[in-house]
């Protein structure tokens, strides 16, 4: 499958529902809150927010700032069952997965996950480029040079990650958008397949967010993609 065989795919703008299989949310929202986390999410599909959505993102590992590492067969176990579940009861929902290691990946394409959502845009595991165009899956390669002891906490808002220095926000991040692109095409993955994130809150000051956001045009026509924007709560709004 590729992005295009999604419906609707080129005449609107697709929508993006997000599911955290997480206890500590950036946001507070993790269903891993609840009691039985995969009754709620089967719950949340059922609301009208998840039902209007094109396609479903789950993560196992929250990315906020300041979060910890969680081992990878915890993740592995956090979404496993959720993407059973969900595909079992409404298997026409297209679900994404939130991670960047590739024994995690494998496991929820297996258990049915559609599409990739790599945070760290096949940097952070060798093994999860070769894995991505052997399944010819769609990938979210995202833009992202946070650093975890570059963290600002603020307790109204959470935790931010400082921005590093740009020379020019847009150019820079095109520049290293386009990098990733030609890095997972020499894993073999087929252009058609890929989609970036300009990474939105990480690494990035809040002017560097609203520059990006604002020159979303400027951004897509550099790289020749198709983009993902992950603004949902931010603490930069």
């Amino acid at each position: 499958m590729v992005w295009k065989d999604i419906p609707g795919w080129g005449s609107r703008t697709l929508v993006m529902g997000i599911m955290n299989a997480t206890p500590d949310s950036f946001s507070g929202d993790g269903i891993f809150l609840s009691d039985d986390p995969v009754d709620c999410a089967l719950t949340l599909l059922q609301s009208k927010y998840y039902g209007d959505a094109d396609i479903l993102d789950i993560g196992g590992m929250s990315s906020r700032p300041g979060s910890e590492e969680l081992d990878p067969r915890s993740e592995r176990d956090r979404i496993v069952p959720l993407i059973m579940e969900i595909k079992a009861m409404f298997p026409e929902v297209l679900i994404s997965i939130d991670t960047y290691r590739a024994f995690v990946a494998e496991a929820a394409l297996d258990a049915g996950a559609n599409i990739v959502n790599d945070v760290w845009a096949l940097k952070a595991d060798p093994e999860l480029g070769p894995l991505l165009a052997e399944r010819g899956v769609p990938v979210i390669l995202m833009h992202n040079r946070s650093r975890a002891d570059e963290v600002r906490l603020d307790a109204r808002i959470g935790g931010e990650y400082l921005g590093p220095k740009y020379g020019h926000i847009i150019n820079d991040v095109a520049e290293d958008l386009t990098d990733s692109i030609a890095a997972a095409m020499a894993c073999g993955i087929a252009r058609e397949a890929i989609v970036v994130d300009p990474g939105i809150g990480f690494g990035k000051t809040v002017i560097q967010n609203l520059s990006l956001i604002g020159h979303l045009d400027s951004l897509k026509k550099r790289v020749g993609m198709p983009v993902l924007l992950g603004t949902s709560r931010k603490s930069f709004i």
